[in-house]
């Protein structure tokens, strides 16, 4: 797998690297999923900064990832979409296919997120 998963407190964070794979992202599902239980998290961060391109693919791996945490009781935060990466997925017609996943535009902002939702009741505890 080309992802690294950090995991810090309550949190999982993955940091996907340029040249995912389908089947890369596909071990990400399969792995984030079972961690989120293994660890009891109570989000995720899918850090995408260094991603090249969001195919169409890519766009509704992520956002079953997203569905799938949720599932378990996680929350799933998507940061570092890039402007011309968001720029092309609305032109192409991706961004719909994140609609109702949360977004950020850094680590930091997605850490703020996930405390602020989890302090307001909507995590798991």
């Amino acid at each position: 797998m080309n992802t690294s998963i950090l995991k810090q407190g309550p949190y999982l964070i993955a940091i996907l690297q340029a040249g995912q794979s389908d089947s890369d992202l596909l071990q990400l599902q399969e792995t984030l999923l079972e961690q989120v239980g293994r660890f009891r998290s109570r989000g995720v961060i899918l850090d995408v900064t260094l991603l090249d391109v969001m195919d169409s693919f890519a766009t509704r791996t992520l956002r079953g990832i997203a569905q799938a945490v949720s599932l378990r009781g996680a929350e799933t935060v998507i940061v570092g979409i890039r402007p011309e990466i968001a720029f092309a997925m609305v032109q192409l017609g991706l961004d719909t296919r994140l609609s109702g996943v949360l977004t950020a535009l850094d680590l930091e902002e997605a850490l703020a997120i996930l405390n602020r939702r989890c302090r307001e009741g909507m995590c798991r505890d």
